[in-house]
């Protein structure tokens, strides 16, 4: 009888041992495990975690910083027919604790810095009945949590046997779990089976290698993620990179100069971030000392600017855009250069207006433009809709949340609530998100295109531009600007950059913010991207007073 095969997150270990990888995961420059000793770990933790009462079915949740150790439950949690729950570290301890409730996980490990805050919580925690602690040094005695307290990982594993005989099962189980960062209510938890997860290694791999003028990825590249572990499976590269036997760097906590030192140490020459991480690395003093020119980084979780694109193409960094979220496993898109798309204008500006769009869609991946009443709307580049998705790495809904999940594949698509345009090309053009767009007076504003227009003045380091209320227009636009060290810059020149464009007819009169606002820095989110929500309580309430 011919064997059934399922799609298991286990098959992904295959192709490095079966190919005897002779490359190394890292962490932090100090420790390194072979491909081989890597398994072994992953086989050690199965035990571990089975000793403590692991159970298929039963949720495991992780709360540490990027690490080998991070990596290791990837595989060993979903391998043993459990659920891996990634903690964002970065929430509120109410929030925290809500996601950790509400994923009804049983056990935790958890690294070590944050004892102290999970502490406050325990008592809203009545499901978690172990604790493992994760620490680069010596782990506490108990850390508070008594006899919920299982010890340290480190001595888990090493009590634990180097092999296990890992299960197989319906490659439909739910493999991983975790919270999106919403903007509005409870963080809603996401789910993805083996099957997705190892479709969209598949489809990550097959996208990138389409990619043949830039951004094409081998088993000879070195990577190390700039995006936390715990956000949406580290954009799917720590599976990707696992199975093509690559050499991993885990930073742990991301400080700029750590990881600048690590590519220039380790020869890093594939990473992903969000814009802010970008930017921080760039205008990092160290950045001056590392030679760049072999790096290749995806840039997603929000619109990538021109100007931060242009600013890592001068330094010969390979930047590009990729677009997903939380519900999309993530990538849904990634800009690649064709020579097509360059035929009728080769010009540095195009390259970056490519680099910047959102991207054509990957492989198994279908998107299209829809109106309010799901009619599906051309393709040419101009006409605006919400961009809707299908695919088979999509979560089929949120965790106890019927209502939102409805709503999510309202009409049989995924919607991403971002609006956009497609072009000839496919090329994905995001306009906004949905909630972020500016109605004034019946005129569509795009926050992203202003923000766009105000970085690329020298003396701006960051800006965002919100929609406050006006009783005349229903909202007008509001730039919030972070001036440059020693910069001089006024509200008359901020207007001044957007009146030059809409005298070029680039931009509508309209867009023309009414108040420009200075600031120290921007309210970001749990990952890093602008939080519009706080900027626009923040800067409305400023308006009104």
């Amino acid at each position: 009888m011919a064997n059934n095969y399922q799609l298991l997150i286990k098959h992904l270990l295959q192709t490095p041992i079966a190919q005897a990888s002779r490359k190394q995961i890292v962490y932090r420059g100090e420790l390194r495990f072979t491909y081989p000793e890597f398994v072994a770990r992953v086989h050690r933790l199965a035990g571990a975690l089975t000793a403590l009462g692991a159970k298929p079915g039963m949720r495991i949740a992780v709360a540490d910083w990027d690490s080998h150790r991070y990596l290791e439950a990837y595989f060993a949690v979903p391998m043993l027919g459990c659920v891996l729950m990634m903690v964002n570290i970065r929430l509120s301890p109410a929030q925290i604790a809500y996601t950790l409730d509400h994923s009804d996980a049983e056990i935790l490990l958890l690294n070590k810095d944050f004892f102290p805050a999970c502490r406050n919580i325990r008592d809203q925690l009545p499901n978690i009945r172990q604790v493992v602690c994760l620490a680069d040094d010596q782990a506490p005695e108990d850390g508070g949590y008594g006899d919920k307290y299982a010890g340290d990982y480190e001595m888990l594993l090493a009590a634990a046997p180097p092999a296990y005989d890992f299960p197989d099962f319906d490659e439909n189980t739910t493999a991983t779990s975790f919270y999106t960062t919403g903007t509005t209510g409870d963080p809603k938890g996401v789910y993805f089976s083996h099957r997705q997860l190892v479709l969209h290694t598949l489809t990550l791999l097959s996208t990138i290698a389409m990619g043949g003028i830039h951004g094409r990825v081998s088993r000879e590249d070195v990577y190390m993620p700039l995006t936390p572990l715990f956000h949406v499976h580290g954009w799917g590269f720590p599976y990707l990179a696992t199975m093509m036997g690559m050499q991993q760097v885990y930073i742990g906590r991301f400080q700029p100069a750590l990881a600048l030192n690590l590519i220039a140490a380790e020869g890093v020459t594939t990473s992903h971030c969000v814009p802010t991480i970008l930017h921080m690395l760039l205008g990092a003093p160290e950045a001056a000392h590392v030679d760049l020119r072999k790096w290749r980084v995806v840039v997603g979780g929000s619109a990538m600017p021109a100007a931060l694109c242009r600013a890592a193409l001068a330094r010969g960094i390979d930047v590009h855009s990729g677009y997903g979220m939380s519900e999309s496993c993530p990538i849904m898109t990634i800009s690649q250069i064709t020579a097509e798309m360059l035929a009728e204008d080769s010009s540095p500006e195009r390259e970056v207006e490519i680099r910047c769009a959102a991207g054509q869609p990957g492989a198994l991946i279908e998107l299209a433009l829809a109106d309010e009443a799901m009619n599906f709307l051309p393709h040419d580049g101009k006409t605006v809709g919400e961009v809707v998705a299908r695919g088979p790495c999509l979560t089929a809904g949120y965790v106890k949340n019927e209502p939102a999940s409805a709503a999510l594949w309202r009409g049989g698509w995924m919607h991403t609530g971002d609006l956009g345009s497609i072009d000839r090309f496919g090329l994905l053009h995001v306009l906004d998100r949905r909630k972020d767009v500016i109605k004034s007076g019946g005129e569509w504003i795009s926050s992203l295109a202003l923000e766009d227009v105000i970085l690329r003045d020298a003396r701006v380091s960051e800006c965002a531009v919100v929609a406050v209320y006006d009783y005349m227009w229903g909202e007008r636009p509001a730039a919030i600007v972070v001036r440059k060290p020693d910069a001089t810059l006024t509200e008359e020149d901020v207007k001044s950059l957007i009146r030059a464009r809409v005298e070029l007819g680039e931009l509508s009169r309209y867009a023309i913010p009414d108040h420009v606002f200075f600031a120290e820095a921007l309210e970001k989110t749990s990952v890093g991207k602008l939080d519009k929500k706080k900027l626009r309580v923040i800067y409305g309430a400023a308006e009104s007073a």
